[in-house]
């Protein structure tokens, strides 16, 4: 299948585009033996730091290490722009559709969405309706998945909005080119991505409940060192300066939340959770959960607390609900999308599902609840027996299931065993949304397949992490 190359245009071409001619020159200076050093000493610095990313179920799970490529992806200012507008757009109207959804359900009624594809969702809370979270705002950080089929095409391959994760790997990243490669990041003018933490830190201040007095108290609720991204949470709470508790380390009285501190109990004005969701408070979701707090539901209902992301975003990023937003979009913009989303048939749909059976070996099948690349099937390259179970499972429980044609995303050079080669990479740019305002941070983290042809670039599934450096003109 063709396919874009980010440094040479459609594949095949022999001419460098603008932006990475200095990423040429630099590979050109450089000796193989010179990056496979550089590549092991990144690896040895990440396994310091401890830098490292859980994949349950497998042996290694706790000590695995994202694998990191010394051979930055390139993003000219223009197309930056042009990306941040769309991200834009749509994460405000992801806000606009929650908000409805919890509260006069308009969308609904006016048929924009199916009635039963929210009803019957999972991740729709009851609790959540008509309780609308401080400033209104539910999603405070979103991580949207990009692809790119061409120069000047982009996808939307799907929106997290529960608990998105990856951005310590995007600062971790750029450090790591800052200690290897400081001379060919100071040829360059690049958009500087270590100002995200304080642009987090000022977007989870400006939602804070008001308070008569002082600065509001901010922690971050982690489920603890047994989760994957437990690293991420750390790190996190590390750079913006808040505690990092556990469930155990907080309380309720009286509908407010209160830290244990050796100095007494101190009151939490926000809460960056870490925490899905049906963990959340015991008394609300599951009884039998050790990693939320008791009352804590109560507590954001009173609003004297605020929960980053609020209680009942994952409806939203439902990959069913996603295929609707193209709708969502005009609906609450008034506007065409920017940013397209990937053709999506809903399985639920007896037309959908009939062409999708009929076309399996040719599409990639994923669960609507999925994520992590787990529960999904990329047809061109599964076996006949990985086929025929998608099979089975469709036909069992169709409404569980979207189908995507395999897209060819663009690939980018990356340094690997053999050499370098091309391999086929995404985007997850990270929006942050205040009561003040909407911040981006240029660049994200690009995700990179590191097995050659394979479209899978989540970290759960081998897939690698790239430095991404916007031009800041």
């Amino acid at each position: 299948m063709p396919c874009y190359d980010e440094m040479h245009g459609w594949c095949g071409e022999d001419a460098v585009r603008a932006v990475y001619q200095p990423i040429e020159r630099w590979l050109a200076q450089s000796p193989p033996e010179l990056l496979e050093a550089r590549r092991r000493q990144a690896e040895l610095l990440f396994r310091r730091i401890g830098i490292t990313f859980a994949v349950y179920g497998e042996a290694d799970a706790s000590e695995r290490l994202i694998p990191f490529d010394i051979v930055p992806r390139v993003i000219a200012r223009a197309e930056w722009e042009t990306l941040e507008r769309g991200l834009r757009q749509r994460v405000s109207a992801l806000n606009a559709f929650l908000a409805d959804l919890y509260g006069p359900q308009e969308c609904v009624r006016a048929g924009v969405v199916p009635a039963d594809l929210i009803w019957r969702n999972p991740h729709y809370l009851l609790e959540a309706v008509r309780q609308p979270p401080p400033h209104g705002i539910y999603v405070h950080v979103a991580g949207v998945d990009v692809v790119r089929t061409a120069e000047d095409s982009f996808h939307v391959l799907e929106d997290n909005l529960r608990t998105p994760s990856g951005v310590s790997y995007m600062l971790e990243n750029r450090e790591a080119m800052m200690r290897l490669f400081p001379e060919l990041l100071a040829e360059q003018n690049i958009a500087p991505v270590e100002t995200y933490t304080e642009s987090l830190l000022a977007t989870l201040r400006s939602v804070a409940p008001a308070r008569a007095n002082g600065e509001p108290t901010i922690a971050l609720l982690t489920p603890g060192p047994y989760n994957s991204a437990f690293y991420e949470h750390s790190f996190l709470a590390d750079k913006l300066g808040v505690e990092l508790v556990e469930g155990s380390d907080l309380f309720v009285r009286d509908d407010v939340v209160y830290m244990r501190c050796t100095d007494g109990p101190r009151r939490v004005d926000v809460l960056y959770r870490r925490v899905d969701d049906d963990f959340l408070d015991p008394l609300v979701f599951r009884p039998d959960s050790a990693l939320g707090v008791p009352g804590l539901i109560g507590a954001f209902e009173a609003g004297n607390v605020a929960l980053a992301n609020a209680p009942g975003t994952g409806v939203a990023d439902d990959k069913a609900v996603y295929s609707y937003m193209p709708e969502i979009v005009r609906f609450f913009t008034g506007e065409e999308p920017i940013l397209q989303n990937v053709p999506t048939w809903r399985c639920r749909e007896p037309d959908a599902l009939a062409y999708v059976l009929d076309r399996l070996p040719e599409l990639v099948v994923k669960e609507v609840n999925g994520s992590g690349g787990y529960g999904m099937l990329v047809g061109p390259t599964a076996c006949k027996a990985e086929i025929e179970s998608f099979r089975q499972k469709l036909k069992h429980a169709p409404e569980g299931f979207i189908a995507q044609p395999t897209l060819a995303l663009s690939t980018c050079p990356t340094f690997v065993d053999q050499g370098l080669a091309p391999r086929h990479v995404d985007l997850r740019p990270f929006v942050l949304t205040g009561a003040d305002e909407v911040r981006i941070t240029p660049g994200g983290l690009t995700r990179v397949a590191l097995k050659a042809g394979s479209l899978v670039v989540n970290s759960s599934q081998g897939g690698g992490t790239k430095d991404t450096w916007v031009l800041a003109e």
